[in-house]
């Protein structure tokens, strides 16, 4: 049963990464964050990746949906490596 739940959450962060991705390359895209899927997916990755938003700009590239990435990544092997101690 933890099993499933931890797979289950693994499986939750790893599309939740696909939905950043998603929403970043959408920028490019003129109108497509006014959508549907648009609005949705800002509904749930905008919160995130607000409490990166204090990294400024580097040559107009904004840098801060790279480090969420890479902080989730690193939360879920922390979760995983977790999860391999008391298993």
């Amino acid at each position: 049963m933890i099993i499933e739940i931890i797979r289950w959450v693994f499986n939750l962060i790893q599309y939740y990464e696909y939905a950043i991705v998603i929403y970043i390359l959408m920028s490019w895209l003129p109108g497509a964050r006014e959508s549907g899927l648009g609005r949705f997916l800002g509904k749930i990755v905008e919160p995130y990746l607000s409490m990166f938003r204090f990294i400024p700009p580097i040559a107009m590239i904004d840098f801060s949906p790279i480090v969420a990435i890479i902080a989730l990544n690193f939360a879920r092997n922390g979760l995983f490596h977790l999860v391999n101690l008391f298993l």
